[in-house]
């Protein structure tokens, strides 16, 4: 189970929104750099994900929201599973390694920003019909984006920091034949 969405204290405006869905990549890599796969496997208790999990989520559900807001803008897509895209409920283990995997993420979600950063006001007030959740504009959808990704990164650094220090067993004891 995932925290999926934090309270900020004010609306995003469609500037702060982009500057926070821009800087997720770059969060997530300072904070997890340099951990290796049993650390990115550990979990803290069975109601919690593992931080791999975690970080899988992230990155496969951030992928299919930028993959939203692209065929949203360049395709004219009116109808989608909004909510499902944000947070999809089911868990995605890293498959690969987690440079890599962060490296794709960030040149994805790049080229969103980008995208974003070319909108004006009629693209921001856009809709998209959601069957199960309404009707969306896309800066509320890039809002709902913005809460749930800043909830996990919040949820990454506390991870990381409750993560047991690497057991130091000394150095390796060399067999001396007399």
């Amino acid at each position: 189970m995932y925290v999926c969405e934090v309270e900020l204290e004010e609306e995003l405006s469609p500037a702060d929104a982009v500057l926070l869905m821009s800087s997720v990549p770059e969060r997530i890599g300072d904070l997890v750099f340099g951990l290796d796969e049993a650390r990115l496997r550990y979990r803290h208790g069975p109601a919690f994900p593992t931080l791999g999990g975690l970080i899988g989520h992230m990155l496969e559900s951030g992928s299919k929201v930028d993959g939203l807001l692209r065929h949203a803008h360049l395709d004219g897509l009116t109808s989608a599973d909004v909510r499902a895209t944000i947070d999809p409920t089911h868990d995605h283990e890293l498959d690969r390694p987690l440079q890599e995997a962060l490296e794709d993420f960030a040149r994805i979600r790049r080229r969103t920003v980008d995208l974003l950063h070319g909108w004006g006001k009629t693209e921001w007030e856009r809709t998209i019909v959601d069957p199960r959740g309404g009707v969306f504009t896309l800066l509320e959808v890039c809002q709902l984006v913005t809460r749930h990704e800043m909830a996990h990164v919040a949820q990454i650094r506390n991870l990381t920091a409750l993560l047991p220090e690497p057991e130091d067993l000394g150095p390796q004891r060399q067999d001396v034949i007399p």
